[in-house]
C-alpha cells in the first residue's frame, strides 16, 4: 500500500510540474517543463550521492579506519542480501545516519560520529538496518527525484512570478494572466513541499519495518529512535540548517523546531514510529 501511495504521490508532483510549465507558456511551456524535468533528474539520479556526501563533510571509512563500525554494515547487509555499500562518517555532534545512492550497487550510508558514541552496537544495528532498508527499497532514488521535481517547481514558479506573470494569455504566455501567475508562484511550491513532505513519511515508517526485518530485533529501531529523537532536538546540526531541503535523508529530522506527524514534516511523529515497531515485537514474539 505504501508502493502504491508513493507512486501516486509522485505521478501528483509530476503533474503538478507539467502543469505549471502549460500554465506558464501552454504546450510550449509543458514541454520545456518536461525537458528540465528529465534533465535534472538525469544529474540527481548520477551525481545526488557525491553532491549531498560533500555537503556533509562525510569521510569514508573502512575495515581498518573504522573497524566495528563497518564490520556491522557488512553483516546487516548480508543479512539484508544487499551488495556491501560504501560507508561514510560525518563528523558533527548531533546523534543522526542516512543513506543515499541511485540504487543498491552505487549506495553509501552515513552515520554521525554523535551516533557512533550515543547508541549501543545493537542499537545502531537498528538505525543501519533501518539505512539499508532504504537502499533495498530504493527511496534514496525516489526521493532524490521527489526533492528535484520540488526544487524544479520552485524554481518554475520564481519564473512565472517573475517573467510570465505580465505576458497575455496566449499560446507563448500565461493563461491566467497576471493574478495567475502570482497564485502559481504562491500556491505550487507549498503544493510540492506538501507532497514530498508525504512521500518522505510514507517511506520512514517503510524502512523502519523493512530494518526492524532486516536486523530482527524491532525493539532495537524503537529504542535507538527515541534517543535519537531527544538528541536532536538540543544537538545543532549545522550543516543541516544551512541545507534543510536535505533533512528528508536523515532517519530523524536534524532541523530544530520540528514537530509532530502533520501535513510540514518531513518525517511521521516519533511516538507513532516507536508503537508501530513495538508492535511488530508485540506480534512476532519476545523480541530484545
Amino acid at each position: 500500500m505504501n508502493y502504491f501511495r508513493t507512486a501516486i504521490l509522485l505521478a501528483g508532483l509530476t503533474a503538478l510540474f507539467l502543469a505549471i510549465g502549460y500554465l506558464i507558456g501552454g504546450t510550449t511551456g509543458m514541454i520545456v517543463a518536461l525537458a528540465v524535468a528529465l534533465a535534472t533528474n538525469l544529474f540527481a539520479y548520477w551525481n545526488s550521492d557525491k553532491l549531498v556526501l560533500r555537503m556533509y563533510g562525510a569521510q569514508e571509512v573502512d575495515r581498518r579506519t573504522a573497524p566495528e563500525f563497518h564490520g556491522l554494515v557488512e553483516q546487516l547487509a548480508a543479512r539484508a542480501g544487499l551488495p556491501m555499500p560504501r560507508v561514510y562518517v560525518i563528523d558533527t555532534p548531533q546523534p543522526n545516519a542516512f543513506a543515499t545512492g541511485r540504487d543498491p550497487e552505487h549506495a553509501a550510508v552515513a552515520a554521525t560520529t554523535g551516533i557512533l558514541r550515543a547508541l549501543s552496537t545493537e542499537e545502531l544495528a537498528g538505525v543501519m538496518a533501518h539505512e539499508l532498508a532504504h537502499v533495498k527499497n530504493r527511496d534514496t532514488l525516489i526521493m532524490t527525484i521527489t526533492a528535484t521535481i520540488a526544487g524544479a517547481i520552485g524554481m518554475l514558479a520564481n519564473f512565472a512570478l517573475f517573467f510570465g506573470a505580465g505576458r497575455g494569455n496566449g499560446e507563448g504566455g500565461n493563461p491566467l494572466g497576471a493574478v495567475g501567475g502570482i497564485l502559481i508562484a504562491i500556491l505550487a511550491p507549498i503544493a510540492a513541499m506538501l507532497v514530498q513532505f508525504a512521500i518522505s513519511r510514507s517511506r520512514e515508517y517503510e524502512a523502519d519495518a523493512e530494518g526492524a526485518r532486516i536486523c530482527g530485533r524491532p525493539l532495537w529501531l524503537a529504542s535507538a529512535l527515541g534517543k535519537l529523537e531527544t538528541a536532536a532536538k538540543r544537538i545543532p546540526n549545522a550543516a543541516a540548517e544551512h541545507n534543510p531541503a536535505t533533512a528528508h535523508l536523515f532517519i530523524v529530522n536534524p532541523l530544530h523546531g520540528h514537530g509532530a506527524d502533520n501535513l510540514f514534516s518531513t518525517h511521521p511523529s516519533m511516538e507513532n514510529r516507536i508503537r508501530r515497531l513495538r508492535g511488530m515485537a508485540g506480534v512476532a514474539g519476545p523480541w530484545g
